[in-house]
Order: structure tokens, then C-alpha cells, then sequence
């Protein structure tokens, strides 16, 4: 589809990838909409990238409504949305709390599906709708059982979605990192298993091109790396295979999380 002057909605557009995805956008020539809850970090994030700011927490079905509208009513009905925005609780569940793991659900799984559904009610075509899932929403992580279960619900959804949609000319991607160098990750790295450490790192700036690719060409699913998406694919299949590599992949991981702690 043709990206320039189209309108296009990212949530959790203040930094990382969502930032990322919304500067590529707007190189395309996109009119971006960069939603996130902070205010602050929001509108300067928007004014980097020559977008709009509209601050929303995606966990508030009230919010999202209000938001979709007052997009439509500056910029003009969106053609593209990426869902972007994540939370995460990390910790085995009986350490978290119950709102916590709920939480988790909410922002990752159901505001997507709701906001969704907000804008395919004023979404002309062409256009594309990108989700951002994870690796670990194909393999699940111990210690990211909430975050795991959101992010392979968040998958199905947006392959049965892009059936739904294709006869309307509305393409669905899903984009599947493993370790992003952002803050999501980097910030709280002695929480993060040690397993995830064991993939190649991917930069915010990588998995933006996956997701312009996909709004360009309509790709149904795009892993990075290449790579660790197969490795992922192999596990969900034969999982008594993936038992026995995880020690050795878990070691690999905690050298390299060592590494990242110091700087390197």
C-alpha cells in the first residue's frame, strides 16, 4: 500500500520501538499518531518525528475510544495501526500479584483487540494493521508465563484477523522479536531470564523496517531474528527437544546478560 499522507496510529509510541516504527512511518511520509500515557516524553517523542501526540493509556477502553476519535477528527480516518504498546510482570506467577498478571492480559492482548476493532470501523483500504507479538509468544518463557500467553494470544489473533479482513483489502502482520535493546528489556535485566539472552539482540531501528516492511507488503509473520524464529518454530514443535538445549541455551544467556549488565 502507499504509505505517504496515509494516518497511522502507534501505541506506545514514547520510545523504543514504538518511537522507531513512528519515525520510519513518518519517513515514509505517514501522518502519525504516536500514543503512549506519559504526556511529557510523548509529545517531545512526537516532535522529533514531525507527529502527533496523543497521550491514552491503552489499558482504558474509555481512553482508546476518545483517542481513535480525536485522531480521526486532526488527522483524518487511519490506514494503519500498529499495536506496539506491552507491559510485562516479570517473575513466576505465584511471585506476582493477581492484578499484575491480569495486567499484563489487559495491555497486551485486549487493548490491542479492542483498538482493533475501534478503527476497523473507520479504516479505509488499503490499509495495514501490524501487531507486535514476540518469540516468546511462540516459545513460552518460565518466569514470563502472563507476558508468554498475551503476546501467542495477540499471534492467533491477528492470523485469524488477516482471513477476516483480506477480501476487504485490509492486510494484518504480526512481528515477532526476540531481545530488543530498549529500555522494555534492558532496564529491568536482572529480571529477565536468562534464556533470552541466549538469541542475538535486536536493535528498535530493526524490528521498525520488519514493521514497515509488513505495512508496505502485507507479510503474515516476520521473526528476527531469522534465525531465532526457526530455532522458536523447532522448540513449539518438538519440546522435548527444546528441554534438553535449554540448560545449555540458559548458560549462553547468563554469559551474555553478564556482558550487557557491564556495558559491552
Amino acid at each position: 500500500m502507499e504509505i505517504r499522507d496515509a494516518v497511522a496510529i502507534v501505541t506506545g509510541g514514547s520510545s523504543g520501538i514504538g518511537l522507531a516504527a513512528g519515525k520510519a512511518l513518518a519517513g515514509a511520509g505517514a501522518r502519525v499518531a504516536l500514543v503512549a500515557r506519559t504526556r511529557g516524553p510523548l509529545e517531545e517523542a512526537a516532535r522529533g518525528i514531525g507527529g502527533e501526540a496523543f497521550a491514552c493509556d491503552v489499558a482504558d477502553r474509555g481512553a482508546l475510544r476518545a483517542m481513535v476519535a480525536a485522531v480521526e477528527e486532526r488527522l483524518g480516518p487511519p490506514r494503519i495501526l500498529v499495536n506496539n504498546a506491552a507491559f510485562n510482570a516479570r517473575g513466576s506467577v505465584v511471585s506476582r500479584s493477581a492484578d499484575e498478571l491480569a495486567q499484563v492480559i489487559e495491555t497486551n492482548l485486549v487493548a490491542p483487540v479492542f483498538l482493533t476493532r475501534l478503527v476497523l470501523e473507520r479504516m479505509p483500504a488499503p490499509a495495514a494493521i501490524v501487531n507486535v507479538a514476540s518469540l516468546a509468544g511462540i516459545v513460552p518463557l518460565v518466569g514470563e508465563a502472563a507476558y508468554s500467553a498475551s503476546k501467542a494470544g495477540l499471534r492467533a489473533f491477528g492470523a485469524a484477523l488477516r482471513e477476516e479482513l483480506a477480501e476487504r483489502g485490509i492486510s494484518v502482520s504480526t512481528v515477532c522479536p526476540g531481545p530488543v535493546s530498549t529500555p522494555f528489556l534492558l532496564d529491568n535485566i536482572d529480571e529477565v531470564p536468562d534464556l533470552v539472552f541466549s538469541q542475538p539482540m535486536t536493535s528498535a531501528e530493526e524490528v521498525a523496517a520488519a514493521i514497515l516492511d509488513c505495512v508496505r507488503g502485507g507479510q503474515r509473520e516476520v521473526a528476527l531474528p531469522a534465525l531465532s524464529g526457526v530455532m522458536s518454530q523447532v522448540g513449539y514443535l518438538f519440546p522435548a527437544l527444546r528441554a534438553r538445549l535449554t540448560p545449555m541455551l540458559e548458560r549462553i544467556g547468563a554469559r551474555n546478560k553478564g556482558r550487557y549488565r557491564a556495558g559491552n
